[in-house]
Parts: structure tokens; sequence; C-alpha cells
């Protein structure tokens, strides 16, 4: 019996970051460094694949820096920690290697600006998401005050209402992060706002990738960890953009194939913590089934690069 045609569109930019790409090679690097156990405070990434991986390599992961012993390097994941988390590590004499990502630390440095111009910080991101924790943490408790939707922004209470300013979450969807800044500036029109967009690069490109993908597909699948806030933005923003069945996978034995039986265009991406071997598996599956034709619709090229740590490139 011949297979039934599927045309597959493939998001691009999708995938790895290059604040993601870094934080695992600093990983990677710490434990060529000083060798197994490294420990690293929260998962470097949100993706198991990644995290089960390292740990093979013999990273330990822990919630807390309470849980790692002085004498093992320790690593801050991408995501960034509150100022009491390297100060801590201090106070014990501890090795260790912040990886937060640099778009995540601009947002750190902003934060502490306006505080030093004497503005009450408002943050739109979401409670209790790691990145969220750790920027709030730069700053003096009540000195962020912190919105997740447009209707938060009508019960916020700050000291002075003329001296505000605004920073958001890095990984949030582009259109709802638009209408709670409108929101903000008018009921608060004197608040400040970043120079440049404080949702970052990746962020938006696989946005606006899925964006272009979504109108032509019936059913669009993102690969990504349930955790991970970039890759539930990309179904959100899928479905607002006219694909109604978009669903999250974190590896090809989660697809639901009785759900895509009818299909004959299938958009894939993948959240920006999301490695390749993880995109091919997927691909591979409904080449495995169907008579599929792959196309990759590009909306955006990516050559950005980070650097790791000094203490890192150095010599043991």
């Amino acid at each position: 019996m011949s297979q039934k045609q599927l045309s597959i569109y493939l998001a691009a930019p999708r995938g790895f970051c290059a604040g993601v790409d870094r934080a695992i090679k600093i990983v990677e690097m710490a434990l060529e460094k000083w060798g197994a156990p490294v420990f690293v405070r929260h998962e470097i990434v949100h993706n198991k694949f990644v995290v089960d991986s390292l740990r093979e390599k013999g990273a330990v992961f822990v919630e807390e820096l309470e849980e790692c012993p002085d004498d093992r390097p320790v690593i801050f994941s991408a995501h960034g920690v509150p100022k009491s988390v390297p100060a801590e590590a201090n106070r014990r004499n501890m090795q260790f290697v912040d990886a937060t990502c640099p778009l995540v630390s601009k947002v750190h440095i902003e934060a502490e600006r306006h505080h030093a111009n004497g503005l009450q910080m408002v943050m739109i991101g979401h409670a209790g998401h790691p990145e969220t924790v750790g920027t709030m943490g730069q700053l003096p408790t009540g000195e962020v005050l912190l919105v997740e939707t447009p209707d938060d922004v009508a019960t916020l209470q700050p000291r002075d209402e003329n001296a505000l300013a605004f920073i958001t979450q890095t990984t949030l969807s582009v259109d709802d992060t638009i209408e709670i800044i409108t929101a903000l500036k008018a009921r608060f029109p004197t608040i400040v706002g970043p120079h440049k967009e404080d949702i970052c690069y990746a962020t938006t490109n696989r946005q606006e990738a899925v964006k272009a993908v979504a109108p032509r597909v019936d059913a669009m699948l993102v690969i990504g960890a349930p955790n991970s806030s970039n890759s539930r933005r990309l179904v959100e923003v899928a479905r607002n953009a006219g694909c109604t069945y978009s669903q999250l996978v974190q590896r090809a034995t989660d697809i639901d194939w009785r759900a895509l039986e009818g299909i004959n265009a299938l958009g894939i991406t993948a959240g920006a913590s999301a490695p390749d071997v993880l995109i091919n598996e997927v691909v591979d599956a409904f080449k495995d089934r169907f008579d599929a034709t792959l196309e990759i619709v590009e909306t955006a090229q990516e050559n950005v690069e980070f650097k790791v740590p000094r203490i890192l490139r150095e010599a043991v």
C-alpha cells in the first residue's frame, strides 16, 4: 500500500539559540577542566534530553546552592539567579561559573540602572519562572512589581506612579507583551521602557517563523519541554496565527499519531533549548509513516555567538 503524501514545513530559525549553546558549552568545559562532579543550580536549560546527557557526563543538577558541597564547582543556569546566590557562593569560597544568558544579564543591568535612578520596576513575566525569580532578585524586595496579564496592570500599587520603568522576561510572546505594555503606558504615561526590546532575538525570530508557517499547515508540532517558556509561547503563537492543532512534544515518542491522521501539511519547529537530534528524530518519524516532502521556511538568519567566561578558557 502506498504511503499518504505529506508536506512538512520546517520553520527556520528553530532550536538552539546562542545563549543555550553557551550554557551547555560551559557545563561541558567545566567538566573537562575540573572533572566530575560539577554541580549545576537548576536545569542548565529547560530540556530533559540535554539535562540527561549532561548528567551522564558527570553534571549533578540541584535546585538550591545549599545542596552543593563547598569543594566542587557550581554553575548557575542560563535563566539567571538572584544576587543572593553568587553572594552566598562567595561567602562559602566556592568555585562558581555564571551561565546566565548575556541577553538576560542585559535586563538585570537595565533594572539596576533604573533602580539607581530612583525608579521602581514593573516586570512583565511569569511568576515562579527561574528567569523572573532571578531578575526580580537583582533588586531589594518590593522594588520589582510583577505583571503577567493586561488585567494585572489595573491592580498595580506602585510607590510613585510617576517613577516607574518596565522590563520583560526574554522568552515571552511578542504579541502578548505588546498588550501589557500598552496597558502600562495607558495607566502610567511617564513609565520608562527599555532602549531596545527585552524579548530576545531568538524568541522573536522563532515566533516570526511560526507565524509564516502556521497558515499553511493543518497541524504544528513544537519540540520542547513543558517547563520551557519560549516553547510554550510557540504553541500559542501558532494557534493565534491560524493553526488550531498545535502541540508541544518533547520528542518523537510523544507524537499523537491518531490526531494527525487526516493531515496533508505539517509544520515543525523547536524551542530555543531543543537540540537538533530531537528535531531530526521527529522529522524521521514522519518520513517513516508518510511519503513526505520537506520544505524549510526561513524568515531570518542567525549568526550570534556568545563567549564562555574567561575562567573556562584559561588552562588549569
